[in-house]
């Protein structure tokens, strides 16, 4: 379950990045931003399975899983306020601050790799 949830978040970085990009050139992004939002359940899908298969759920795994639906909001309220064409300065930095925390804890916790 856990190569299914790193690849769900993965290719949904990637589309988030490609969506940006087409929001800056002008062009249409309905679709994509829809399969985004797929790839979203998918996430949430793999990380609940992913918390709930645990033998004991502690509060760093309870933390990582508010952080990464956090991370999602974020994702679309940047695309959002990007789509209107607002500032969103403040909601970048936000963004990888709560990236960075959500990684860490994904890779520090007991179904993560053992890098830390």
């Amino acid at each position: 379950m856990t190569h299914a949830h790193i690849t769900a978040w993965i290719l949904a970085v990637i589309l988030f990045i490609v969506i940006i990009l087409f929001q800056k050139l002008g062009k249409q992004t309905k679709v994509l931003h829809m399969v985004l939002r797929v790839f979203y359940l998918l996430i949430i899908g793999t990380g609940i399975a992913m918390l709930f298969g645990l033998y004991k759920i502690d509060l760093l795994s309870i933390l990582k899983s508010l952080l990464g639906i956090g991370l999602i909001g974020l994702f679309e309220m940047i695309l959002g306020r990007g789509a209107r064409s607002e500032n969103t300065q403040k909601l970048w930095i936000l963004f990888m601050i709560m990236f960075i925390l959500v990684l860490y804890l994904g890779l520090k916790l007991p179904l993560g790799f053992d890098w830390f």
